[in-house]
């Protein structure tokens, strides 16, 4: 009886835990550098699992202004983040792959505000044939995104130009 009995409050402290367990730590881990899409939904996944590092990370060079400081507490109040992402088009120039991903993202943030942006985002990849160690995926180049009105289904940019 003793041993049924400390079985049940150990499993019922687990649970709790399991319960109280950020959501970050409940949304799997999604890395995807394969095409402009798999990067950003990467980037979103990221912003949600507040892992910011990883999230700046997949910036090139042309890093969000203000560096890594600024663009984390630019997600301080920030609870959530939605993708929809468009039609993606894509195009080669001089030896780099072009992606230009047409993006609505839905922001939940504290206290109890939706926020909804919408825009681009470019990413460039140098043609993996023309690469030498160490290989760089897909990276985000630009990005523009600006805040709109209406649902996330209509707020995604038909198109967007590749550079």
């Amino acid at each position: 009886m003793k041993v049924c009995l400390t079985a049940a409050v150990a499993f019922a402290a687990v649970a709790l835990v399991k319960a109280e367990a950020p959501a970050e730590e409940t949304l799997p881990y999604f890395d995807d550098r394969s095409d402009g899409a798999a990067l950003v939904r990467s980037l979103y996944n990221a912003i949600n699992r507040k892992e910011y590092a990883r999230a700046y990370g997949y910036f090139a060079e042309t890093q969000p202004v203000g560096g890594f400081a600024d663009f984390s507490r630019g997600y301080a109040n920030t609870v959530s983040v939605e993708v929809r992402i468009g039609k993606v088009t894509t195009e080669g120039a001089a030896g780099s792959v072009y992606a230009a991903i047409p993006v609505a993202v839905k922001s939940i943030e504290q206290p109890q505000k939706i926020r909804l942006f919408a825009g681009c985002y470019v990413a460039r990849i140098i043609s993996p044939t023309l690469q030498a160690p160490p290989f760089t995926p897909y990276q985000i180049e630009a990005a523009r995104l600006k805040e709109v009105e209406g649902p996330i289904e209509q707020a995604i940019p038909a198109v967007c130009e590749v550079p």
